[in-house]
């Protein structure tokens, strides 16, 4: 018997999905949860060295925050 997707936590899910990679229902249910879930932001691509460093710095600066948060 399957679980029920949608009680199932994002790491419940995740972890189902690893142990039963034939499961093309789980598959589907853990895409849309965690594209519903992600946030809606575009970014243009770099097209200067200069925006290449700032975007370094940007991504060092949220990897920081993760780990102290």
């Amino acid at each position: 018997m399957k679980p029920d997707f949608s009680n199932l936590t994002k790491g419940e899910l995740r972890a189902y999905v690893i142990a039963h990679p034939d499961d093309q229902a789980a598959f589907h249910a853990f895409v849309d949860r965690f594209t519903a879930e992600a946030p809606s932001e575009t970014f243009d691509i770099p097209n200067s060295n200069a925006e290449f460093e700032e975007v370094e710095i940007l991504i060092r600066q949220k990897l920081n925050q993760l780990k102290m948060g």
